[in-house]
């Protein structure tokens, strides 16, 4: 079983920046796919970035595009979502989620972080 922990979340200002960390076990890491969701009071889960198996290719949500960048660090088991400019609409639990086999943009993970809250205020 694999374990996913998210760590960084908190509460920034309009205009400031964040890290998440997502810290995930497993001998084969670098064979995962990784990748952010979030979920504001109300709304369902939507896509927000994610990166291939050895980090060379990325993806995001147009919504983030430019401000958010997802990263990864094999050795550490560990990737990262650098978020800048953040908005007030960026105000979410942001998750992270590992896919066994392959990147990809939907919900289909095959695990799931407890998530870590974001709150910027305007």
């Amino acid at each position: 079983q694999v374990q996913v922990v998210e760590s960084g979340g908190g509460l920034v200002q309009a205009g400031g920046s964040l890290r998440l960390s997502c810290a995930a076990s497993g001998r084969t890491f670098s064979s995962y796919g990784m990748g952010w969701f979030r979920q504001a009071p109300g709304k369902e889960r939507e896509f927000v970035a994610a990166i291939n198996q050895s980090g060379t290719s990325t993806y995001y949500a147009d919504s983030v595009k430019g401000r958010f960048t997802i990263s990864r660090g094999n050795a550490k088991n560990t990737v990262y979502l650098q978020m800048n400019s953040l908005k007030p609409e960026d105000t979410a639990v942001y998750y992270c989620a590992a896919n066994r086999n392959r990147v990809v943009t939907t919900k289909l993970y095959d695990y799931w972080g407890q998530g870590t809250q974001v709150t910027v205020s305007s």
